[in-house]
């Protein structure tokens, strides 16, 4: 097939057309929770307490979907995507009820926990159903309809999440899922048919729980150390020794294991590591600015949590305009020109954000967060895209899984960095409550998160030249 494609040919009236529609019904659940939770933290804060636990509603969520990712991956090249991806919208329908009923902070946590074990399904089904049933010239158009449903959330998303919270009804920025959830289930159990060979599986279930303790032992450490605990203690110890170990552990193993939760032999090739560790800074980069930017606002000017939703819109609206085009770029430049560039706009706006934080402005903020938001959707499709042509079917579920579990990790991590850098400040300043103290934690939140930016441009640098897979337009198949 080559690279010039009809678009009518994988419009939403084509023959494809309704399992397109159901995967951006699916991919919006996740777009949706993406944008509308930050808004409201103070809302959910005042109402439920514990200012320094915030960061776990965040980190606990990206910490089941990463975890998840990998086992989802390792089902679906084996049982088939339609009942992994129908699997994973069942338990986010679950985890959103739950939360909606949430009683206490610590209660809200853990039904975050459920969100994100259906997050960590829904989001690489649907990547990888694309990858299926299009090829690689066809989903440089089709990444304009999913980039759209991001474009779409990073209106609708902010805006509810700030209307709901001024309105002390933040429940039902999970409530809300509900008929999203029964609605795309019910379009890909009428639409989405796949032929698949049943295979026998063996799950590595000492490798995903090697994984969980060593991410959650990790962050734990980050995210309580200086706040429940000294850093320099024997709590701070047995969290970053157990985790650390774990994951030295979850090396081991996975190197051994017949069907390994991540199949680290991918990574020795190197376009499947470059393009994985991208992918980890993305998400931190992501996770961490749009977490952490509308308490920023809020709590340094005490602007309304509909305008900080809206400033923090800008990132996400930034980058599925990128996506929508990044398409047409790499096939004329290549992949890896493509998340170069994007990088080089994303580091630029990540300093940028930096350098103005001291001097809180929605609109300043809002003008850089559009430029990071386009840099990253520059840069997101192009590496994902490259890894999943560069791999037949039997692996591609693998590999996509790999990349969603890398931005799951580095989200969760990113918020934990984030977190701990922003509670270490606050715990040395006049607390939350202190607009000062607020505007000095987000400065080495967001200085943090340039160097994060920096870090990945430089993995992107050492991914392998084209092959000319991007512009060839070889099949997903």
């Amino acid at each position: 097939m080559t690279a010039s494609v009809d678009r009518a040919s994988i419009g939403l009236r084509s023959e494809r057309g309704p399992v397109l529609g159901a995967l951006m019904l699916s991919t919006g659940l996740i777009a949706i929770d993406a944008t509308i939770l930050a808004t409201a933290v103070p809302s959910i804060v005042r109402d439920l307490g514990s200012y320094q636990q915030f960061p776990w509603l965040f980190s606990v969520y990206l910490l089941a979907q990463a975890v998840s990712v990998p086992i989802y991956s390792r089902f679906a090249d084996t049982v088939g995507r339609k009942p992994i991806i129908l699997l994973g919208i069942g338990l986010f329908l679950l985890g959103s009820v739950l939360s909606g009923f949430a009683w206490s902070m610590t209660a809200l946590i853990v039904f975050r926990v459920v969100q994100g074990l259906g997050a960590g399904a829904v989001a690489p089904m649907s990547m990888t159903i694309v990858g299926d049933i299009y090829s690689v010239a066809e989903r440089a158009k089709v990444q304009g309809y999913i980039a759209s449903v991001w474009a779409i959330s990073s209106v609708v998303g902010p805006a509810l999440g700030g209307i709901f919270a001024q309105l002390d009804a933040w429940r039902w920025i999970f409530w809300v899922n509900i008929p999203l959830c029964l609605i795309a289930a019910w379009m890909l159990l009428r639409r989405y048919h796949e032929k698949v060979e049943p295979q026998r599986h063996r799950i590595d279930y000492l490798g995903a729980a090697l994984l969980t303790v060593g991410l959650t032992g990790l962050i734990l450490g980050m995210l309580e150390g200086g706040n429940a605990w000294d850093w320099i203690s024997l709590p701070s110890a047995v969290c970053f020794g157990v985790g650390v170990a774990a994951l030295v552990v979850f090396a081991v193993v996975e190197r051994r294991a017949a069907e390994p939760i991540v199949d680290l032999r991918l990574a020795a090739r190197p376009l499947i590591l470059t393009t994985t560790i991208v992918s980890l800074g993305i998400g931190a980069l992501l996770t961490g600015v749009t977490s952490f930017a509308p308490a920023y606002l809020e709590g340094s000017i005490g602007i309304a949590p509909l305008l900080s939703g809206l400033a923090v819109a800008a990132l996400t609206l930034g980058w599925p305009l990128a996506a929508a085009n990044a398409g047409r770029l790499y096939l004329r430049i290549g992949f890896r020109r493509t998340a170069l560039t994007g990088l080089v706009i994303a580091t630029v706006a990540a300093i940028a954000l930096a350098a103005v934080s001291p001097w809180p402005n929605p609109i300043v903020v809002a003008a850089v967060a559009f430029v990071l938001g386009f840099g990253l959707g520059w840069s997101a499709a192009p590496t994902l895209i490259a890894a999943q042509a560069a791999v037949g079917w039997g692996e591609r579920g693998a590999v996509t899984g790999m990349n969603a579990f890398a931005r799951s990790a580095g989200s969760a991590l990113g918020v934990a960095v984030f977190g701990a850098i922003s509670n270490a400040v606050i715990a040395r300043g006049a607390g939350p409550g202190d607009p000062a103290t607020i505007v000095d934690a987000s400065f080495w939140v967001f200085v943090a998160a340039a160097i994060v930016a920096g870090l990945t441009l430089l993995a992107a640098a050492f991914m392998p030249r084209d092959s000319g897979a991007a512009r060839s337009g070889a099949t997903g198949a």
